[in-house]
This record gives C-alpha cells, sequence and structure tokens, in this order.
C-alpha cells in the first residue's frame, strides 16, 4: 500500500465534531484501566459513514489507533481518524501508531491534542503529515485535557494526578470524636464514588482508616467488579492486619502498602507471601514522604490516584501542593463535636489553592468539584 493517503471526502464542522466528541466517549471506557497508558478514542469514517471504532485495551495496548484500524481493515483507505490524542510516533512495547495509520492508507487524521510525552511531542503527527497524511489539531482539546490529565501529569511531573475525595458533615467534620466510623453520604453519592474509583488506577488510604472502617475500596456496582482499582495503604510501622479487607481480598484486587525503613523485613515478607506489594520510603516530619509515594506510584505506571482517607494524609498533601483535585461531598445532617477533615489546616487550605469548577446535588447531599486552575 502506498505510503501517500489519497484524499478524504471533506466533513463538516459538526460532523468533525460529532465524531471527536465519540471519540472521547470511547476513550473514557478505558480509565481506571489503560495505565500506564493513557485512555485513548478513536473513530475512522469514510464517506460519512463510520466504519471503526477503538479504544485503550486493559493494561494500556492495543492502542486506541491500533484496534480501529484492525476494525477497518481495508476500508480505512482514504478515511477520517479522529483520536483524542496525537498519535504516537517512538518505538515501545508496539510499533507506532503513525506508521500503522500511514500503512492503512488514511488521509486525514483529526487529532484532539498533542502528547505531552518528550518521546513523541508532535512527532506524531509529523510523521504523519510528511507522508501526506492531513492533520488537524485542538478539536475537542479541552476535553481531551481533562481525560489526559493523568496521563500528563505523569509524563510532566513524574507522579500521577492527585484526585481528593472527602466527604463531610453539614458542620465540616468528617467522622465522629474518638475517629469512630461514621455514614454521611446518600446512596446517590456512594453510586458517584464507585464510579469515580472506577476511573482511577489507583486508591489511597492512611492505615488509620483501615483500622477504624476496614474499608472495601472496591467498585461494588453490577458488573464494574472488574474495574476496582489498585488499593494503597500507607503505614510506616505495617500495623495492617491480616484479616483486613485489603490483605484478605488480596488476589482478587490488588494492595500496595507503603512504609518507613523502620519495620522488620519479616513483617514485610509476610505481607508479600499474602500477595501485597511493599514498598519502602523515606520520612518526613514523622510521617512517610508522600511526594516519594507519589513518585514511585508514578514509577509503577499509575496516572490517575484518587485519595480517600486519612486527614493526615490529606494534610500532608495540601501542604506539599500535591493535590489537583478535590471532590467534596456535602451532607445534609451536623455531628457537632468530631475530626476536623486536615489535622489543624482549614478547609480553605484546599479549596483556597483551586478552583470551583461545578457544584450538582445527589439525592441530600451537595458535591463540589474543585480542580487546578
Amino acid at each position: 500500500m502506498s505510503d501517500v493517503a489519497v484524499q478524504a471526502v471533506p466533513a463538516s464542522a459538526a460532523d468533525d465534531a460529532r465524531y471527536m466528541q465519540m471519540a472521547l466517549t470511547l476513550g473514557r471506557r478505558g480509565l481506571g484501566n489503560a495505565w500506564p497508558n493513557p485512555a485513548v478514542g478513536a473513530v475512522i469514517v469514510k464517506d460519512g459513514v463510520i466504519i471503526a471504532r477503538g479504544w485503550t485495551q486493559a493494561g494500556g495496548r492495543p492502542h486506541a489507533e491500533i484496534e480501529a484500524l484492525r476494525r477497518a481493515k481495508k476500508a480505512a483507505q482514504g478515511a477520517t481518524m479522529y483520536v483524542t490524542l496525537e498519535p504516537c510516533s517512538h518505538q515501545g512495547k508496539s510499533p507506532p501508531c503513525a506508521d500503522a495509520i500511514i500503512r492503512a492508507g488514511i488521509a486525514r487524521v483529526v487529532s484532539a491534542m498533542e502528547d505531552p510525552n518528550p518521546e513523541v511531542a508532535g512527532q506524531g503527527h509529523e510523521r504523519l503529515r510528511s507522508k501526506g497524511v492531513a492533520v488537524e489539531v485542538g478539536l475537542g482539546a479541552e476535553e481531551a485535557r481533562r481525560a489526559h490529565i493523568g496521563h500528563m501529569t505523569r509524563v510532566t511531573k513524574g507522579r500521577p494526578h492527585v484526585m481528593l475525595k472527602l466527604a463531610l458533615s453539614a458542620d465540616g467534620k468528617v467522622g465522629l470524636a474518638g475517629r469512630k466510623p461514621i455514614a454521611l453520604s446518600g446512596e446517590e453519592a456512594r453510586t458517584r464514588v464507585f464510579q469515580m474509583r472506577a476511573q482511577s488506577d489507583a486508591i489511597l488510604v492512611g492505615i488509620g482508616t483501615v483500622l477504624a472502617d476496614n474499608p472495601q475500596l472496591t467498585v461494588r456496582l453490577p458488573g464494574m467488579e472488574e474495574h476496582s482499582p489498585v488499593r494503597v495503604v500507607l503505614d510506616s510501622q505495617l500495623r495492617v492486619p491480616l484479616a483486613t479487607s485489603v490483605v484478605a481480598t488480596v488476589r482478587e484486587t490488588p494492595t500496595w502498602v507503603f512504609t518507613s525503613n523502620n519495620p522488620s523485613a519479616i513483617a514485610e515478607e509476610i505481607l508479600q507471601q499474602k500477595g501485597c506489594k511493599v514498598f519502602r520510603v523515606g520520612e518526613r516530619n514523622g510521617q512517610l514522604d508522600v511526594a516519594e509515594v507519589l513518585k514511585t506510584l508514578g514509577e509503577q505506571g499509575i496516572t490517575r490516584l484518587m485519595v480517600e482517607g486519612g486527614s493526615k494524609i490529606a494534610a500532608s498533601l495540601i501542604a506539599a501542593d500535591l493535590v489537583d483535585e478535590a471532590v467534596l461531598i456535602r451532607a445534609d445532617k451536623s455531628i457537632g463535636v468530631g475530626i476536623d477533615p486536615f489535622e489543624g489546616l482549614p478547609l480553605e487550605a484546599l479549596t483556597g489553592k483551586l478552583a470551583a469548577r461545578v457544584s450538582e446535588r445527589l439525592g441530600s447531599d451537595t458535591l463540589d468539584h474543585y480542580e487546578r486552575g
């Protein structure tokens, strides 16, 4: 097949936007299970007919473009591909997508955004153009940026994108005095939390949350159980009991434990024999160094991290300016005497650093969403 693509049938701006929106929707299917790769979506259109779709598969391969081309087969000749991120141009664990697009005879590529990965960074688009493929970049860029924010953060900062989720009482407490657990959120809010977990690569809590609540930290929605994220527990002294859910169910859902250099090798080995991964990191101010924890998670391929438990951990992340996004779920009931969210830091220490994005009602609860400007 020729390296030079044939002329594609022009599409209207409205059609382009519709096909790109479809690609973005497809790409979101991979959120939470495509890591360490970005969750990309691709749609191939020819003569106004959608001939193939694809999205990044579990584990990051095959890539969305390859999936779509596999389905399109010879019909890809002369077609337009809509893709939510620049096709890769480097040889990784699979051949470059840009080369596959050229070989298939795709005539036009509409790409939402350039890949910030230094190994790509415009080279995929340039390779396509050099072989006669028409390339347009920028359609759907803002929505694509939100979808690929984990990938972008990992390749530019060496850590995952951090979303902090908090459930608050009407009077701003996260728990009862004495760290006794209490259910604050209603059913609709819990369903939304499960959905957020399903779109996260990993979920992080502290040992205090594990000891107090014995949480499962899984996605408990019909048909979504396999989308549970990696469970990450910060436990500087390796106190996590073997009977807790995060250890007892490690064969079904992975659990990674971060600890300091203090605990014995025997304690680490016992957890490893149960199936947990154990990572040792340094300490800062008497606590595990959260920046080193995030760096290690990035090295392991985690791109989107949901932080869901531990006022000390939240305070450490906020103090280090490592929270990129926050979801506050506010209940309509008050607690009175209880636990403040951030170990002495006011709520504004978080919300003051982020921009309010949206507020919505979930049954009797209110969800407020914040993110970096």
